[in-house]
């Protein structure tokens, strides 16, 4: 099945850049700044060993001295600032998705802090703001009518989309959808015509309402990397019903899909003793590598790389430490957003 002429890239696709929105003082990372930005420091450095990084911050200078102590000259000269007010930093969610076709379509939907939880009126700006100072090229489309996150789905690029029943027909988005209201909706908007629903799945601690990056991801066309839960886990009744469902799944040519099981992280709790939402499978799709988050748990974290390194032949594969992005219940993937080649502007 061939994709629409506009329809929404996958993440394989060849990218310009990379998004961060960068932490601060006035966002929910506050009492763990330290500790977030060195985690952000990581994430730039492993970046742009492979390609051009965006940054959206308040605080350019501030952030360019963070940068300069920790990455090469030549590692900065791939870094580009853009100054600009923020809520919080999960630039998966608030961040353009790309259309591709003849000229890269810019897709602006209203992110509303996952069913209103948080707030994210400067986040939901940003968007536009980067268009106007012509930090993205592409044709700028207005969806702000419309709740959509990038975390809460997924495309093979040949027009089937991944998603969760329990997010995109949420009440808290878009008063709540039937799903057929949804296919037809995201059919027009994103250029796809083949729809895969997960009923089950979930992560203890998750904020976005079972987001598909958390469970289920697309390596290619046909294979899917998803979190499963061992025996006596809490996560190992819902998750293995997932599985289930990812089994029944076939492809548009009509073939089941190579599946491949990730685990999940052994539990790690805030300092109330509630369970966060750690999980392997929001790893990030490079040019050239795939990076994957880590907690400090070597058994699982090798296992995890392993895994993914099945489904990536042609890509390394690396771990980032993302022990205190997951405090703020999120992880990689969530706080990256890839831009597709011809959205970030070569350098004059």
């Amino acid at each position: 099945m061939n994709a629409a002429p506009f329809s929404l890239l996958p993440e394989w696709a060849p990218q310009s850049g990379v998004m961060l929105t960068w932490p601060h003082a006035e966002t929910d990372w506050a009492p763990l700044l330290d500790e977030v930005v060195d985690c952000y420091l990581r994430i730039a450095a492993a970046i742009v060993e492979y390609e051009p990084l965006l940054i959206v911050t308040p605080e350019p200078d501030a952030v360019r001295r963070q940068l300069s102590a920790a990455l090469s000259p030549a590692e900065m000269s791939r870094v580009r600032l853009f100054e600009c007010p923020t809520d919080d930093t999960w630039a998966r969610d608030h961040g353009f998705l790309t259309l591709g076709g003849p000229r890269p379509a810019l897709l602006d939907f209203r992110f509303n802090g996952w069913g209103g939880k948080f707030a994210a009126e400067r986040d939901n700006a940003v968007n536009r703001r980067l268009f106007d100072a012509g930090m993205v090229r592409g044709e700028y489309r207005d969806h702000l009518d419309f709740e959509l996150e990038g975390g809460s789905i997924e495309t093979d690029g040949c027009g089937t989309l991944l998603t969760t029943e329990e997010c995109l027909l949420n009440a808290n988005r878009n008063g709540g959808l039937t799903r057929a209201e949804a296919e037809e909706r995201l059919a027009q908007l994103l250029g796809v015509s083949r729809f895969l629903w997960l009923g089950n799945g979930y992560l203890s601690g998750d904020d976005t309402d079972s987001h598909i990056d958390t469970l289920a991801r697309f390596a290619s066309a046909d294979t899917i990397l998803y979190s499963a839960a061992p025996a006596g886990d809490e996560h190992h009744s819902a998750l293995s019903a997932m599985a289930r469902e990812l089994q029944a799944f076939r492809t548009a040519d009509g073939r089941p899909y190579r599946l491949l099981p990730l685990p999940i992280p052994e539990p790690i709790v805030d300092e109330c003793g509630e369970r966060l939402p750690a999980t392997y499978a929001n790893f990030l799709i490079l040019n050239g590598a795939v990076l994957v988050p880590v907690y400090g748990q070597p058994r699982c974290d090798e296992a995890a790389l392993a895994t993914v390194a099945l489904a990536f032949a042609d890509r390394a594969v690396k771990g980032v430490d993302c022990r205190a992005l997951i405090r703020q219940h999120g992880s990689l993937h969530c706080a990256t957003m890839q831009l597709p080649a011809g959205v970030l502007p070569p350098r004059d």
